[in-house]
């Protein structure tokens, strides 16, 4: 069978109005800017409105997508929304989201793998195009963590924040869009990054709520540890699949969640900072929305451009990691 070959065709992001400084932290938990920092890189992240929703965010960065890619929303045939704060449980905020478009073709699902959602979703839509099943695919990248975020963990609390990032996905040229995945997943971590409540094993209860079993648990020194060896690992078993040296890399997209992890996959891929996309310090961690976030920003920037060779690569709970070689 003969694939097509598949790339992005446009990108957008969103991020809500409201920012949540370091100096406002000071004022809620034990914790400092400094501190804040120098530990993540962090300074500042968003918050979402009250009255907005995951597919609320998904839906402002979803239409920029569309426009970019000069696609029409009637024309998409899939929506894949990688998220772990959904709406509702179900239906799918992939499902929310194709009513708010009017993407009445698209068939749609949501996504569940962290941090690395996004790259998960890019490899499910680039293989279902590269075999001719759909034309068009949307994949967001969407989060309100603030949703599930406990304001009282100075661990945790500095971390998060909101946001959508998306991207249509079509068949590009000869010689352009994605040469290769890598995903991957241990699930014996699973404890070390979760929100234990909610679920079948631990059902939503007054005494669950009173524990805080409905917020993020991390298990921060173990996750750093399992994040500086991964990342680059990632990457290099990616380029590795594209017969790619990293070398040759334009431009590295990676999950924006610790600046020390980042720069440790600097280091290992022998990188400057100059070849990396940057922006936790505006936004923080924003889980699946940050890789499509960052890569967004890259674009309106002018750090991509035709030719440029562009690795994605992310980890996140599960635990879970994932990333993509492309010639943009």
């Amino acid at each position: 069978m003969q694939l097509h070959p598949v790339g992005i065709l446009g990108t957008g992001k969103y991020v809500p109005d409201r920012i949540l400084t370091n100096r406002e932290l000071e004022q809620m938990v034990e914790t400092n800017n400094e501190w804040i920092v120098t530990r993540t890189g962090i300074r500042e992240r968003r918050l979402a409105a009250d009255d907005q929703a995951t597919s609320d965010l998904a839906y402002y960065a979803a239409e920029k997508a569309l426009i970019a890619a000069n696609v029409a929303a009637e024309d998409l045939d899939l929506i894949i929304v990688a998220t772990i704060t959904p709406d509702k449980f179900f239906p799918s905020t992939a499902c929310i989201l194709q009513d708010k478009l009017g993407a009445k073709k698209a068939a749609a699902f949501d996504l569940s793998a962290a941090c690395s959602g996004f790259i998960y979703g890019l490899a499910t839509a680039s293989s279902m195009i590269a075999s001719g099943m759909y034309k068009h695919v949307l994949v967001v990248g969407a989060e309100t963590l603030s949703r599930v975020t406990d304001y009282t963990d100075r661990n945790t609390c500095i971390l998060f924040g909101d946001g959508a990032g998306a991207v249509v996905l079509g068949q590009v040229p000869e010689g352009r869009g994605f040469k290769s995945f890598e995903l991957g997943a241990d699930g014996a971590g699973g404890d070390l990054l979760c929100i234990n409540g909610g679920g079948s094993r631990l059902p939503s209860t007054e005494q669950s709520v009173a524990d805080k079993k409905h917020f993020i648990h991390m298990a921060g020194s173990e996750v750093f540890k399992f994040a500086v060896r991964i990342m680059g690992g990632a990457a290099e078993e990616a380029l590795r699949k594209a017969g790619m040296d990293k070398s040759e890399i334009d431009l590295l997209v990676p999950h924006q969640a610790n600046i020390r992890i980042i720069q440790s996959a600097l280091n290992r891929l022998d990188l400057p900072e100059d070849k990396c996309m940057i922006n936790l310090d505006r936004y923080g961690n924003v889980s699946a929305a940050s890789i499509p976030i960052a890569l967004a920003e890259a674009v309106e920037q002018g750090r991509v451009n035709e030719g440029d060779r562009v690795v994605l690569v992310g980890f996140g709970g599960g635990l879970t990691w994932g990333a993509a070689v492309l010639v943009w």
